[in-house]
């Protein structure tokens, strides 16, 4: 009897363990969308230039259709989700609010959503207008990155 009441505690405090481990991991879901940083091109610019990673900006309006099909369909796909989240500084910025409107003019914008990729240091590499499906997003993304700067 005296042998089974040793290992009791070390039993005890496995299942402890165990519980809180498998607690943790049943609230945590898989990211299954872009994370962007919203209407903040100069914390996107620090960290592209920090981790050295190229930033993906979405510009957008909130009166464009357009714009709400590629917020619900193709930056929710799993697949373009992954690649971006790994691969770039994801920042989403409304165009007509807070600095949007300058860069709209600095940039140049004449039409909503408006893709572009920029350099690590917040040099444009390449952009696309308008709605675009998931595997449309993947081969940019590719794209831009096979760009030598």
């Amino acid at each position: 009897m005296k042998y089974k009441l040793k290992f009791l505690p070390v039993l005890l405090a496995l299942t402890m363990v165990s519980a809180v481990v498998f607690a943790q991991n049943k609230g945590a879901k898989p990211v299954t969308q872009i994370i962007f940083i919203e209407d903040a091109w100069k914390e996107a610019l620090k960290q592209g230039a920090a981790q050295n990673k190229y930033i993906f900006v979405d510009a957008y309006a909130t009166w464009c259709g357009p714009c709400k099909m590629l917020k619900a369909k193709t930056f929710t796909d799993s697949r373009v989700a992954a690649f971006y989240n790994k691969n770039f500084i994801n920042v989403s910025i409304d165009m007509e609010k807070g600095m949007g409107p300058q860069l709209a003019r600095e940039w140049q914008m004449e039409a909503y959503p408006t893709l572009i990729i920029f350099s690590p240091k917040g040099k444009p590499v390449l952009g696309t207008v308008g709605f675009i499906q998931p595997d449309e997003l993947l081969k940019f993304a590719q794209q831009a990155l096979a760009k030598k700067l």
